[in-house]
């Protein structure tokens, strides 16, 4: 079996390494400030089972690069390079992977929520419900 070169987790660490992060206190407090946009990367199954973060934007992270990317079908009109995001995703694994790739990709303002939304259930957070009805067509 061929040897990685790099590991998930170790790229993890390295992501953490270039890119803050915030604690949950911080991103209520910015929530209310409307200062941020919330973004949940997580898988849309874990949306149905888990819930997210109230007001937050779903953006999967396999489609993170796409649907930031003005210049492809696939743009959201609602990742706009100088705003400020707050990345989350279960335990803050992926969710620093992708906001190191949005910072690389020119995202002036990227962080990612320490602990992800774990984190935020733990303390207590508010979560706001998504069924499957709202990814209907």
């Amino acid at each position: 079996m061929t040897q990685l070169t790099a590991s998930a987790w170790g790229m993890v660490e390295e992501a953490e390494a270039d890119v803050p992060s915030v604690t949950v206190e911080e991103l209520r407090e910015e929530l209310e400030a409307g200062t941020c946009t919330a973004v949940d990367i997580r898988d849309v199954r874990e949306l149905w089972r888990e819930g997210t973060i109230p007001g937050a934007k779903h953006v999967p992270r396999g489609m993170l690069e796409f649907w930031s990317d003005p210049d492809t079908e696939y743009y959201r009109d609602f990742m706009v390079p100088d705003r400020r995001y707050v990345l989350f995703c279960n335990e803050a694994g992926r969710s620093a992977l992708a906001a190191k790739r949005l910072s690389e990709m020119g995202y002036e303002d990227v962080v990612h929520l320490e602990g992800g939304f774990t984190a935020w259930e733990e303390s207590g957070g508010d979560v706001e419900d998504v069924s499957q009805r709202d990814y209907e067509s």
